[in-house]
């Protein structure tokens, strides 16, 4: 069996991105490096996408629109803000902002944890699949719209219309929600509610740093997306 070889350092001042990705996507944990360091990422677009390995990428620095897309296995740290599309179509692994996130963070996932220490903007989570959301800031418009699976944790508010056209995904704000979209309603918080919400705080690392009875939970009226025979001259 192969030594694991050192930790790995990419500069992007003096490496290309296409290089970076390229090592990342041949990495397999075993034979390569598991902990990596991205240097001077300035803000360059589609940083760690498609990792399928159990690393760990630490990104010192702002990075632009779908950084860590498509994301298995790994741990990626960013330690500043990201751009559109973060952690787009995460299939499992983590994500961690250190900053603020903009806008569909988390879009399409199907699995895995995505935690941001700041705020969220606008469609945060939409149309997610199974992915686990933190987010200790607020979130913008329109966040879960058409959330099939996971949950949506906001320990801050949350804008217009959340949860829009929602279907099965498990929503948590601790904040003030300006509105509700389509079909989406505030739901009983019980015993078992509590549980999830721990275990996703656990797991984002705030276990004990917030009460799970401070949230109001939200999901699906379940009206929009049955058919009705009634109504068969409007589809």
């Amino acid at each position: 069996m192969n030594a694991i070889s050192p930790d790995l350092t990419f500069d992007l001042a003096a490496t290309s991105l296409r290089e970076l990705n390229a090592a990342l996507h041949t990495a397999t944990g075993e034979s390569n490096a598991r902990r990596w360091r991205v240097l001077n990422p300035n803000g360059r677009h589609a940083v760690a996408v498609g990792i399928n390995a159990p690393l760990t990428v630490e990104i010192e620095g702002h990075v632009g629109y779908y950084c860590a897309g498509m994301n298995a296995e790994a741990s990626v740290i960013i330690h500043g803000n990201a751009g559109v599309g973060l952690a787009e179509n995460m299939m499992s692994g983590f994500v961690h902002v250190r900053g603020d996130a903009s806008q569909a963070a988390g879009a399409t996932g199907h699995g895995g944890l995505l935690v941001i220490d700041g705020n969220a903007s606008a469609r945060c989570g939409i149309s997610m699949k199974g992915i686990d959301i933190v987010v200790k800031g607020s979130v913008g418009h329109m966040s879960a719209f058409m959330g099939q699976s996971g949950s949506l944790i906001v320990l801050g508010d949350a804008g217009e219309a959340l949860g829009d056209s929602l279907y099965e995904a498990k929503l948590f704000v601790r904040g003030s929600v300006k509105s509700l979209g389509a079909d989406c309603i505030e739901k009983e918080l019980r015993d078992e509610h509590k549980a999830l919400l721990a275990e996703k705080l656990r797991a984002a690392g705030l276990e004990g740093t917030v009460d799970v009875a401070e949230f109001k939970r939200y999901g699906s009226a379940r009206q929009l997306y049955n058919f009705h025979v009634d109504n068969a001259s409007a589809y």
